[in-house]
């Protein structure tokens, strides 16, 4: 059963977000460490929550897995991952690890 790993920065609390940082040095970091373990890949850079609504979230990034040994493999290897998101994001990230159901 294939399984996801959504990590998502919330706008809320004045946070603050470097989006060439994430695109240009993260990215890597996150490739390089979990990228052996993953399928998929998507950043979404948060533009609104509805019509004349701010976004909720500065980015909301979605990692897919062939299964739960893989995610757990690259959780595992997530040291230097989450030790970078302070270099980029002023808050605390949530985490949804979920089933693929479509």
């Amino acid at each position: 059963m294939a399984v996801s790993l959504q990590v998502l920065y919330p706008t809320d609390n004045g946070t603050t977000f470097d989006h060439d940082y994430y695109t240009s040095k993260h990215a890597a970091i996150v490739g390089q460490h979990m990228g052996p373990h993953f399928d998929t890949v998507s950043i979404s850079k948060g533009l609104a929550g509805g019509p004349d609504i701010p976004a909720g979230y500065h980015v909301i990034t979605t990692l897919t897995f062939a299964d739960q040994a893989a995610l757990d493999a690259a959780l595992a290897a997530a040291g230097p991952v989450m030790e970078d998101v302070p270099n980029f994001y002023s808050g605390q990230p949530q985490v949804l690890i979920g089933e693929v159901v479509g």
